[in-house]
C-alpha cells in the first residue's frame, strides 16, 4: 500500500481503474473503487490518495487529465454554454456503459506496453473520446467539465480548520478559498489573530503533540500526514514550541 498526500488537484481528473485499489480522500468525501471502476475528479481540491495493490498483482491506474484550455476548445467547438456554476458533488463515480468499457479496453495496450511511445496527436485524441463519451452517459456532467470560473469565496474558517495538513503555499490556499493572496491574508487575520503561516506551523505541532500523547504515534509516521517536509523540521519545530523533542514527550 502506499499512500500520497496529492495536495493541490489543479484539473479535472478522469481516473480508470486497472487492477488493485484506488481510494481518494478530500475534506468533504472518501471514495474507493476497484478494477474497472471510473471517477471524474474535480479541479482546485486538496485530497489524499492511496493505492493498493490485490493479491500480488501490481497496481496499476489510468489517469487522463482534462485541461482547461482543452476543455475551452471543445466548449467553443460544440458551442457549450460555459457560463453556469456547477454546485453538485466534488467527485463522480461514472457508471459503466459499452462504449465506456471499449474505451477503457483501448487503453490498456499503452499501459501494457509502456515503453511504446504514444503520439501527442493520438494521446490528444484519446483524451477527446474521453469527453465525449462521458457526455453521452452523463448529459449533466456538462456543467462539471466546462465551468470555467473562479472558486467561489468560501468560508476560510471552516476550509483552513478541515485542510491546514497539506502542505501547500499560501498562495494556494487563497486561491481555492477564492480569495486574493492580500485578501486572503486580510481574512485571516481578522478570524485567527495571526499570520497564515504562523497559525499553520501552530496548527500542525498542536496536533502532532495530540498524536503523540493520545494515539501513542510516532514522529516518523504522522510528518508527512501534518505537512511538514522533513522528520528533522518537525522535530526541530516541535521542541522549539513545546519544550521537548517529539521522542521525549
Amino acid at each position: 500500500m502506499r499512500k500520497e498526500k496529492v495536495a493541490f488537484l489543479e484539473h479535472n481528473t478522469l481516473v480508470l481503474q486497472v487492477a488493485g485499489v484506488f481510494t481518494l480522500e478530500t475534506a468533504s468525501q472518501k471514495i474507493s473503487m476497484s478494477r474497472g471502476e471510473m471517477l471524474l475528479i474535480q479541479k482546485n481540491q486538496l485530497g489524499e490518495i492511496t493505492k493498493t495493490p490485490l493479491d500480488g498483482e501490481e497496481y496499476q491506474t489510468i489517469v487522463i487529465v482534462l485541461k482547461e484550455d482543452f476543455l475551452r476548445k471543445i466548449a467553443l467547438e460544440e458551442q457549450i454554454e460555459t457560463g453556469q456554476k456547477y454546485s453538485g458533488p466534488s467527485n463522480i463515480r461514472i457508471p459503466g456503459s459499452v462504449f465506456l468499457h471499449a474505451f477503457f479496453e483501448s487503453l490498456l495496450p499503452y499501459v501494457r506496453h509502456p515503453d511504446e511511445e504514444i503520439t501527442r496527436a493520438i494521446g490528444m485524441l484519446k483524451v477527446k473520446e474521453a469527453v465525449y463519451l462521458l457526455m453521452n452517459t452523463m448529459p449533466e456532467l456538462r456543467k462539471f467539465l466546462f465551468d470555467f470560473s473562479e472558486p467561489y469565496k468560501m468560508d476560510l474558517e471552516k476550509f483552513m480548520r478541515s485542510n491546514f495538513h497539506y502542505n501547500i503555499p499560501v498562495e494556494q490556499f487563497a486561491r481555492l478559498t477564492g480569495r486574493s493572496l492580500a485578501g486572503f491574508k486580510r481574512d485571516f487575520q481578522k478570524i485567527f489573530g495571526m499570520a497564515p503561516r504562523q497559525w499553520l506551523l501552530e496548527r500542525r505541532l498542536d496536533e502532532a503533540r495530540h498524536l503523540i500523547e493520545k494515539k501513542n504515534k510516532k514522529s516518523s509516521a504522522i510528518y508527512l500526514d501534518l505537512g511538514f517536509e522533513s522528520l528533522s523540521h518537525f522535530s526541530h519545530s516541535f521542541k522549539k514550541k513545546f519544550g521537548k523533542a517529539p521522542t521525549e514527550w
